[in-house]
């Protein structure tokens, strides 16, 4: 009988949503696995992410451009190794450091054949992205141990956090309600019109008279959320580009609801137990990438069909009134404290 591994290796280098999407993966090899201690890399910018996980007992850095260069010498220190990507320097790497790898096909068949076990490459857009994932444990036997995305706040970001919002006058708002408006750049037909994020936080406002709004975003739509922040004078802050994504993450775990676009921080918001609307295009519907398992999440796919959809589908046909809806529905359901 082969020994269970006492050390295993898990690489995720990609955006910020596809990393979280690995983390109900990890959480199912760390089960599988609990006396293995295990070392999670990711790309030099999302890597925070697992920081604080429970099950993750290192935190670090890679690349395609430095992997070719590391794990030169020495013995293999991995018994066990999962890679998630296609990036060739990657897999190689992970075959110098680990006694068996396993990672989805590769375009390689050289590289293929040195895996432990390579795990079909399933078609695109076929199943939700964290299934997808869980495809690589599974080839091991491994159970899925949840399909929720995981993110923790640490103890002094909360408090951070906390000290922020009294500064910036916003402890007292109820609800206080998270805005994110903007996707990156190159998925910008995710963006829904900044115009009516500014028509929602008005019927908003003439409902609930005490609610604020946090604007996150990065320096990229900087010209947006500044707008937004004045159009909402004395009822908005914005902190587009202004604060890390740990910083920005422990001030979304403070907050009553949010309300975004498919991106990023709405995947990191879908880790907390508050109530979430996302706004989701025909190209990428919430099928693909929503929350699961989330006890308050409210998804609101483009009406467009995928058969007809396509990047220039405008977002501006998910009308205000639908977003407010389910404002008016999740917090009816989900009140915030006094």
């Amino acid at each position: 009988m082969v020994p269970p591994p006492k050390t295993i290796l898990i690489i995720v280098v990609s955006r910020i949503g596809d990393t979280l999407f690995a983390t109900p993966m990890m959480r199912a090899i760390a089960q599988a696995y609990p006396e293995a201690e295990i070392t999670a890399l990711g790309h030099p910018k999302r890597a925070q992410v697992f920081a604080h996980l429970p099950w993750i007992s290192r935190v670090g850095v890679i690349d395609k451009r430095r992997a070719p260069w590391l794990g030169r010498f020495g013995r293999p220190y991995y018994d066990l190794a999962f890679v998630t990507g296609f990036d060739e320097p990657l897999i190689a790497y992970a075959l110098r450091v680990a006694r068996h790898v396993v990672a989805f096909e590769q375009a390689n068949p050289r590289l293929n054949e040195r895996l432990a076990v390579a795990v079909p490459k399933p078609a695109f857009q076929s199943e939700h992205a964290v299934l997808q994932l869980l495809r690589l444990p599974a080839a091991m036997g491994i159970e899925p141990a949840g399909l929720r995305i995981a993110y923790c706040v640490s103890e002094e970001e909360r408090k951070a956090a906390h000290i922020r919002l009294a500064k910036s006058g916003l402890n007292a708002a109820s609800p206080l309600i998270g805005f994110q408006v903007a996707s990156y750049p190159t998925k910008s037909y995710r963006d829904w019109p900044i115009e009516n994020f500014a028509a929602l936080a008005e019927k908003i406002l003439a409902r609930w008279p005490k609610a604020r709004f946090l604007i996150y975003g990065g320096w990229a739509e900087r010209g947006r959320t500044d707008w937004l922040e004045h159009a909402l004078a004395g009822h908005a802050v914005s902190f587009a580009g202004r604060l890390s994504l740990r910083e920005t993450a422990a001030l979304m775990s403070l907050t009553h609801l949010y309300v975004g676009v498919d991106t990023g921080p709405t995947h990191i918001m879908s880790a907390f137990d508050i109530p979430l609307i996302a706004m989701y295009h025909c190209l990428s519907p919430s099928t693909m990438t929503g929350p699961l398992a989330h006890p308050c999440a409210y998804l609101i796919d483009h009406p467009a069909g995928r058969e007809n959809c396509r990047e220039t589908t405008p977002m501006a046909e998910i009308a205000v009134e639908t977003v407010l809806a389910h404002v008016e529905q999740a917090l009816e359901e989900h009140p915030p404290p006094l």
